[in-house]
């Protein structure tokens, strides 16, 4: 079998020549040999589209452009948007009076040939101004006006620019028994839309003692000291909260069990959003932050919308499907820790008291 190089060459060697067939009959028979999660898999799709699109082939080009509608990653996502966008626009019909047609007249006498050369000798004496010397003056600089109507122009452009929204949750795992959730909408640009307000209002309603700070772009939402039922609990409330105003219905579900191994303990964490009814909504950014005590291990690796550090997951969500997450991380068992520390103390000045009386003291002793 080829490797990808020796494709990639034959192919895009055959896309620049205009061998569309040529193209395809190579693509077509290993295309499946390239999953789609990898780069050379989504280059060659690319390709293979391209050709298709050459031959007016728009079906087939419109499967694998649906294919990579399903990857993971975000500029793939937006590749495949706009390659669907240019198969759907519709067919220009050029008009006829584009086309420059020639007709061989055997009847054209010297006559009408004597006419043209003489059309073409009046055009050849015609003189005309020689504008290359021609001063063009001093260069001015814009009028008033021009200022005014782009100074318009872009205060008309800023409400058109204010529905960029970033939703962030930060869900902090430092403490297991005292966990800390902040939920913080910010407008990138101007003004609030008004689900924002809405929204603010029923969490105002909902959680009454929550620390709350709001300005004209932004409102965080604040608790602290949870423990993890009530966690869950606060965090559907908000999902269910923001899918009603979203015109659709939520899920989150959080999954914990934990192994303990003496000094130490083990958390294993599965979270599942399902946001399948909220798609559609333009210049929306969804980002689940997770802080960990320890440094925490993925189940999967391959998910190009997770960024972790040592102790923070940055997990960006995509509208219109389910979003998994599954990591673990280690812990120190501090009651099992508390407990032994104090039994080695007991046992050591139990020890200390007992060789102290053994080895005696040097006051003298009474008469017996």
């Amino acid at each position: 079998m080829k490797t990808y190089e020796q494709v990639l060459e034959t192919v895009e060697l055959a896309l620049a020549k205009g061998e569309y067939h040529y193209c395809i009959e190579s693509l077509s028979p290993i295309i499946e040999s390239f999953p789609l999660s990898s780069k050379e898999g989504v280059n060659l799709r690319t390709i293979l589209i391209t050709a298709l699109c050459g031959i007016n082939k728009k079906e087939e080009a419109k499967r694998f452009c649906k294919e990579l509608l399903k990857s993971y990653d975000n500029k793939t996502r937006e590749n495949a948007k706009y390659l669907m966008e240019v198969i759907d626009s519709p067919d220009i019909k050029k008009p006829e009076n584009w086309n420059l047609q020639l007709e061989s007249d055997l009847s054209l006498d010297k006559k009408s040939l004597n006419s043209l050369r003489k059309k073409r000798e009046v055009f050849e004496k015609k003189k005309f101004i020689n504008v290359t010397e021609t001063p063009t003056g001093e260069t001015k600089p814009f009028q008033k006006g021009f200022s005014l109507i782009i100074f318009l122009i872009l205060l008309l452009l800023i409400p058109l620019l204010s529905g960029c929204v970033k939703v962030e949750d930060t869900l902090d795992l430092s403490e297991i028994d005292s966990i800390t959730n902040n939920l913080v909408i910010e407008s990138k640009y101007i003004k609030k839309f008004p689900w924002q307000l809405k929204f603010e209002e029923k969490m105002k309603d909902i959680f009454p003692d929550a620390d709350i700070e709001q300005d004209e772009t932004t409102f965080s939402l604040r608790h602290k000291n949870l423990n993890l039922e009530d966690t869950k609990q606060v965090l559907k409330i908000t999902q269910n909260t923001a899918g009603e105003l979203a015109g659709g219905s939520t899920k989150i579900e959080i999954n914990t069990t934990q192994k303990n191994f003496i000094f130490f303990k083990k958390y294993f964490y599965r979270i599942v959003l399902d946001l399948n009814t909220i798609q559609g909504v333009d210049n929306l950014e969804l980002i689940f932050k997770i802080i960990h005590p320890n440094k925490a291990t993925l189940a999967s690796k391959n998910n190009s919308n997770l960024e972790i550090t040592k102790n923070l997951i940055i997990w960006n969500l995509n509208q219109g499907q389910i979003n998994s997450l599954e990591f673990s991380f280690w812990s120190l068992n501090k009651l099992f820790i508390g407990i032994s520390t104090i039994f080695i103390i007991i046992i050591l000045a139990y020890i200390l008291r007992f060789y102290r009386f053994k080895l005696g003291t040097d006051l003298p002793q009474l008469p017996s």
